[in-house]
């Protein structure tokens, strides 16, 4: 290895996590987040790599520093444009959270499709049944044979379509990169526009980063475009929907329901109206918390890191908008 790499976190667990994967050869330093930033640029004056979200203001007195990576799909949490201006590059996690992110949005899917978050509720109350029967049949669906639009058709979009294969679903997919035609028959997808996909799907999904064109996507025109019976399901960035937007849009009918792992402000509020509706299903940002997918994002981490300290160029690099 003839270059440094630094672990950026906020425990001592965390970066222990990350030694634990580390091949032979690779050493990894330590960096306590927490630390005054004079501390941690003293620890960093001979790091070709960060691996972990870092300030401008930080890498600024890194003088060899090259390359900030994160274990992550979205590196909206740090400034690119400004660690771009200081001839960095950054890359993100490659797609090894992909799988996990995927289930939890099929999971999702389900969970609003059929109730599961009321018929969980019900049983943990010793309710058994309760007033589960009492809601309307036609608000209860299978998910086979539906059709669903995958906005944003990266790893995890691709991760998704992959799933619901299987379901015989039918899929449509928009997306600003153009994909090879044979992607496309290898997942039975089909490329519409946005208008399109949000008229005609019964489940609308997202997987975009979060960017200056993606924050507020969906907005109170892209809910009236969808059909009423339509769920929406966002396992990507809180802010890429309008969430008033989305509260007035369920409010009214113009959908039927939302299942939700990210919201605009994380934590939540307690008095958050989605909280309390009974076709939306929240869960609090953990769509990649699998052990699968944490080994997966580290390791690729670390080795993405060592090709770069090796002089390689790294992959899964983020360019700014």
């Amino acid at each position: 290895m003839s270059g440094k790499i630094a672990v950026r976190a906020s425990d001592k667990d965390q970066f222990e996590g990350y030694r634990g994967v580390a091949p032979d050869g690779v050493e990894l330093t330590w960096v306590d987040s927490n630390a005054p930033l004079e501390e941690q640029a003293a620890q960093l004056q001979d790091t070709l790599v960060i691996i972990g979200d870092t300030p401008v203001e930080l890498a600024r007195r890194c003088p060899k520093l090259k390359l900030v990576q994160v274990s992550s799909a979205g590196t909206d949490r740090m400034d690119l444009h400004g660690l771009y201006a200081l001839g960095l590059k950054v890359a993100n996690g490659g797609g090894a959270n992909a799988v996990a992110v995927s289930e939890h949005a099929v999971a999702l899917m389900l969970s609003v499709y059929r109730r599961l978050n009321l018929q969980f509720l019900s049983v943990r109350d010793r309710k058994w049944a309760g007033e589960i029967r009492s809601i309307a049949w036609s608000s209860v669906h299978e998910l086979t044979g539906k059709t669903i639009g995958i906005v944003g058709f990266g790893n995890i979009g691709q991760e998704v379509a992959r799933r619901l294969q299987g379901w015989r679903c039918n899929l449509l997919y928009e997306d600003v990169i153009d994909r090879p035609s044979e992607l496309e028959a290898e997942l039975g997808v089909t490329r519409v526009t946005r208008d399109d996909l949000l008229a005609n799907s019964d489940i609308v999904t997202l997987h975009v980063p979060l960017l200056d064109a993606t924050r507020g996507m969906m907005s109170d025109r892209d809910f009236g475009v969808m059909k009423p019976s339509a769920v929406l399901i966002n396992t990507c960035r809180g802010p890429v929907v309008d969430e008033a937007a989305l509260i007035r849009a369920l409010r009214a009918g113009e959908i039927a329901g939302a299942g939700l792992d990210v919201l605009e402000e994380e934590p939540t509020p307690a008095d958050n109206p989605l909280l309390d509706m009974d076709n939306v299903a929240v869960t609090p940002h953990l769509a990649s918390f699998a052990q699968e997918s944490w080994d997966k994002s580290r390791r690729f981490a670390i080795q993405n890191a060592a090709r770069t300290a090796n002089g390689e160029e790294p992959q899964a690099v983020v360019r700014p908008e």
